[in-house]
């Protein structure tokens, strides 16, 4: 994004996908009639709930809820939102559409819980996501006249966590829920933290707003609580504020009691654990339909995770989907996602979604409309630019391969050889990798996701390793999984590992690039991430590395689905900085949360490439 991750643009994206494709503001007070209530759950508590029933009353509806902490405004039942649903196909449609604040957010009564646990077998008055979500339903079914007795849950970013959390021990009305980007693990890969390095850009400019406490039920407008920073060069912001104790220090104090959480939990204890949703996707009977975006810079993981886990863990007969296109965070519901970044992907991706997948979803499952022909999983191929179907994700008929790094920067299918050695650059915390090229001057942004990573081959801390010309399309549908074998000077780093599109140096687009961006030789970037070296055996135990030691550092990245065109190569890049999407490793084996500006010092790394210490990304082939 090109704002800062208020609350403020959070609040605006849910907004926007929930209302981006109707002008007419009337539509929705002409055609639906508004209700507030509070909500009884069953300890006592009651949750703010605005209800839009549609004015004909001559047939009956099913309810589409969202649960949010990002607020149900307008507050007031003759405020009436500018438009229903996340598209306006759904609003048109007609379902009684139903959007509540969570425990504890705005005017609901209670407790907030940042993505509260939940608890399988709960007594007497425990509650979770899952038990407010049934004590809502429940109370809607038996006092809004005229619904026909279902229920859907959709829901975007955070609201995708309350859509997956209405999943356990889900109400019998309960038929058709769509998580999408649905926070997930805020340890292992969404939002606050990938692979145990801390998104400190997203996690300093969200909380600053969103983590500061709400005294008692509230509505916007009397929201003027929150911590001010501004800054003109983000990299040299966060690169000046230091080692984490200094955001406490200068910023937060005590006031934000989900920071002082996350510096008191370093590690994958239980405190994260707790927080996984995964495990209790068991049992699941309302059919799912699991929405990502492949580009999507805070959730990425999620969507591929909570698809991966109903999946695994619940049987065949249970309808799962997974849907995965070239958007970013909540793309799919923009009015028309053709362009991303520089690259154009040659139709309306999110219109095709919303027409061919979502809305069929909900008709079929709320209403009894239409006939359930839609796929196990959706995919959308970059590079190639066309939407796939598969009966299973990752395909049926594809292959991991190994991709080997070589010596002189080479990448190819075959083994290196003796004698190869290894390559070695310097990381210095004092001069970070930049995760982008220019200045940053309104925060984190969402087109880094493909950005052309020309700047960071460029630096002599970046290695850099590519293929031959292709003399063939290679589509990569699945999972990437990063296996160094490396050696430090120190007890710890981090570890990028980044695959991309190189275009051919004499590119001619035949669709004209929509910012005039010149595409030939273009490093577009397709997948990046990164990885904490100390918890390369364990995220609950983490261990120093020994210093010269050939050590392997293996991880997953999450899911592509890209061709890589004849005529192109394909690249990797290792680093060990990503700053400041991604906060700076000491490079000492220290507590990071505790750490001292005094702490960080540089590094020598070594990326190994012989015979018997064989760096390599294997990657899912699609046909192969």
């Amino acid at each position: 994004m090109k704002k800062l991750l208020t609350l403020a643009a959070f609040v605006l994206l849910c907004a926007s996908a929930q209302a981006q494709a109707t002008p007419d503001t009337g539509y929705v007070r002409e055609h639906y009639t508004k209700m507030e209530r509070y909500i009884p759950m069953h300890d006592g508590k009651k949750l703010f709930t605005a209800i839009y029933v549609p004015k004909d009353q001559s047939k009956k509806y099913p309810f589409l809820m969202t649960r949010t902490p990002y607020t149900v405004s307008p507050y007031g039942e003759n405020n009436y939102r500018r438009t229903l649903g996340q598209n306006s196909l759904l609003e048109k449609e007609g379902f009684i559409f139903v959007y509540q604040d969570v425990r504890g957010k705005w005017m609901s009564e209670g407790d907030f819980v940042d993505v509260r646990p939940n608890i399988d077998n709960k007594k007497g008055t425990q509650v979770d996501e899952s038990s407010d979500t049934y004590d809502t339903i429940d109370w809607l079914i038996k006092n809004i006249p005229n619904n026909n007795g279902k229920v859907g849950v959709e829901g975007i970013s955070y609201p995708g966590f309350y859509s997956t959390a209405t999943l356990p021990n889900a109400h019998p009305a309960l038929k058709a829920v769509s998580p999408q980007a649905p926070v997930t693990d805020w340890f292992i890969g969404d939002d606050f933290h990938h692979n145990g390095a801390l998104f400190v850009m997203d996690a300093f400019s969200f909380i600053t707003s969103f983590g500061v406490p709400r005294p008692k039920p509230i509505t916007p407008a009397q929201f003027k609580t929150g911590i001010k920073f501004r800054y003109n060069d983000n990299y040299e912001f966060y690169l000046k504020l230091g080692a984490l104790p200094n955001y406490k220090k200068y910023y937060f104090g005590d006031s934000v009691k989900f920071w002082n959480d996350m510096m008191a939990h370093p590690n994958y204890d239980k405190f994260w654990q707790d927080m996984n949703i995964r495990p209790h996707l068991k049992n699941i009977t309302p059919a799912t339909m699991t929405v990502g975006g492949f580009f999507d810079a805070e959730d990425c993981f999620g969507a591929l995770h909570v698809y991966e886990a109903l999946e695994k863990q619940n049987p065949q007969s249970h309808k799962n989907m997974l849907v995965m296109g070239p958007w970013y965070h909540g793309g799919w519901e923009a009015k028309d996602i053709q362009h991303f970044g520089d690259q154009d992907f040659g139709s309306n991706t999110s219109q095709w979604f919303r027409e061919n997948l979502e809305l069929p979803f909900f008709k079929y499952y709320l209403k009894d409309e239409g006939e359930m022909n839609l796929p196990e999983a959706a995919i959308y191929i970059s590079g190639s630019n066309h939407w796939e179907k598969f009966s299973k994700w990752p395909p049926e008929n594809s292959t991991i391969k190994t991709m080997y790094l070589h010596a002189g920067g080479k990448l190819s299918f075959e083994a290196p050889k003796a004698g190869e050695g290894y390559d070695e650059y310097v990381s210095d915390p004092a001069a970070p990798v930049p995760y982008q090229d220019g200045v940053g001057k309104r925060g984190r942004t969402r087109e880094y996701m493909l950005d052309d990573q020309r700047f960071a081959s460029r630096r002599p801390d970046v290695k850099v390793y590519q293929t031959d010309t292709l003399s063939n399309d290679i589509t990569l549908t699945g999972p990437i999984v990063a296996d160094l074998m490396t050696s430090i000077s120190t007890t710890d780093a981090d570890y990028v590992v980044k695959l991309i599109d190189v275009f051919p140096d004499n590119y001619r687009n035949p669709i004209p690039n929509p910012k005039g961006v010149t595409m030939a030789g273009y490093q577009m970037l397709v997948r990046g991430e990164i990885f904490r070296g100390k918890y390369r055996n364990s995220f609950e135990t983490p261990e120093p590395f020994v210093p010269g030691k050939v050590t392997e550092v293996k991880y997953n990245l999450p899911d592509v689905g890209h061709t890589f065109r004849k005529g192109h190569r394909i690249m990797i890049q290792v680093q060990s900085s990503w700053f400041p999407l991604a906060d700076r490793n000491p490079q000492k084996f220290v507590d990071i949360t505790q750490a001292k500006d005094s702490d960080f010092q540089k590094s020598t790394i070594r990326i190994y490439h012989d015979a018997q210490h064989k760096s390599n990304i294997k990657v899912t082939v699609l046909g192969e």
